[in-house]
């Protein structure tokens, strides 16, 4: 019965910046390992975030110096900050929990001038 709700995506401009949120129902994400994918129209799901229950983070190369990770286990939710965004960023992004093969809806994050 675990639900991930992805929000907070939408169309910016190149060089805007989006804040993403997952709320995670179903399972309390205390001492689990989360992260954040995304995928294009026509490439494979890429991962673009990681979290690990003391805070530690790690971010593909697309996404180094640009987004930031975060979590908040009292509001049982992970976010991405994005920012100087690019139109290659264009993708859906999904919620993960590491050792849970299963995926919500994403949330759509378009840029576009």
């Amino acid at each position: 019965q675990v639900q991930f709700v992805e929000s907070g995506g939408g169309l910016v401009q190149p060089g805007g910046s989006l804040r993403l949120s997952c709320a995670v129902s179903g399972i309390d994400i205390r001492g689990l390992r989360l992260g954040w994918y995304r995928q294009a129209p026509g490439k494979e799901r890429e991962l673009s975030a990681v979290i690990w229950s003391d805070g530690s983070t790690n971010y593909g190369d697309s996404v180094k110096g640009r987004a930031t990770i975060s979590r908040e286990d009292v509001k049982n939710s992970i976010f991405l900050q994005l920012n100087s965004l690019k139109p290659e960023d264009t993708a859906i992004y999904y919620c993960r929990l590491f050792g849970l093969d299963f995926w919500g809806q994403g949330t759509q994050v378009t840029v576009s001038s």
